[in-house]
C-alpha cells in the first residue's frame, strides 16, 4: 500500500485529503509545519509528498529543496494557495513533479498523484522478447518461430537478445563481441558475422540487417 505524506498547517484541509486517499486505498501521515514535515520526509518510507508552501515555521520552498537534496527519489506535489506564475516556475524548477492551486477539486488531485506514482514505478524487465514470427522466452530460455520450437546455442540466444534490446539501433561487431563473447575475445575475429548467419538459418534471413560498414540491426 502506498503512503502519501500530507504537510499542510490547515487542518481541514489535511484530513479531507487523508479521508480521500484513505478511500482511495493509501495510507496517509500529516505534519502541520514545515519542520515536521522536513523530518518526516527524510526519515519516513514515503512514496509522495504533498506539500503546501505557506508553512509556519519552515517554509515549503526551503522544504522542498532539502528533500531533493536528500531524498531526490521522492516525488514532491505542491499544493498552494499561491497561484502566480513565478512560484509556479520556481517550485518546477526545483524539484516538484506538479503544482497545484487551492482551491482544489480531489479528484483531480488524486488523479494526479496516481499519475505521478505510475510514473515512479520501475517497469517489469521483459519476459518475453517479440520480432514478428520470432518468440523468445527469456525465463525459460526457449526461443519459437511462427509456433515451431527452434533450438539456439546460448551464444546463439544472446546474440539474439542483445539484438532484440537494442532494436531499431545498429550495433557494430565490437559492441556484439564485446556483450556475447567477452572484451578479451579477437577483435579481428569473424564469429560475430558467422553467428549473424546461424540467426538467419534459424529465426529468417530477414531477422538482422546488415549496415554495411556499421554493423547490424533488427528492425
Amino acid at each position: 500500500m502506498k503512503r502519501i505524506l500530507i504537510v499542510e498547517d490547515e487542518g481541514r484541509i489535511s484530513s479531507f485529503i487523508a479521508k480521500g486517499l484513505k478511500a482511495a486505498g493509501f495510507t496517509s501521515n500529516i505534519a502541520s509545519d514545515g519542520r515536521s514535515g522536513r523530518d518526516l520526509a527524510l526519515t519516513g518510507d514515503f512514496d509522495l509528498v504533498v506539500l503546501d508552501i505557506g508553512l509556519p515555521i519552515m517554509d515549503g520552498f526551503s522544504v522542498l529543496s532539502e528533500l531533493r537534496e536528500q531524498r531526490p527519489e521522492v516525488p514532491v506535489l505542491v499544493l498552494t494557495a499561491r497561484d502566480n506564475t513565478d512560484d509556479t516556475i520556481y517550485a518546477l524548477e526545483s524539484g516538484a513533479v506538479d503544482y497545484m492551486v487551492k482551491p482544489f477539486r480531489f479528484g483531480e488531485l488524486l488523479a494526479r498523484i496516481k499519475l505521478r506514482l505510475k510514473e515512479t514505478q520501475p517497469e517489469a524487465p521483459a519476459t518475453e522478447l517479440v520480432r514478428g514470427d520470432v518468440h523468445i522466452d527469456l525465463l525459460r530460455r526457449r526461443v519459437r518461430v511462427a509456433g515451431r520450437e527452434v533450438d539456439l546455442s546460448a551464444r546463439e540466444l544472446s546474440l539474439a537478445e542483445i539484438l532484440l534490446h537494442n532494436r531499431g539501433q545498429v550495433l557494430s561487431r565490437e559492441q556484439l563481441l564485446s556483450h556475447v563473447w567477452g572484451y578479451d575475445f579477437d577483435p579481428g575475429s569473424n564469429v560475430v558475422d558467422v553467428y549473424i548467419g546461424y540467426l538467419r538459418k534459424k529465426l529468417g534471413s530477414d531477422f538482422v540487417t546488415t549496415v554495411r560498414g556499421f554493423g547490424y540491426r533488427v528492425d
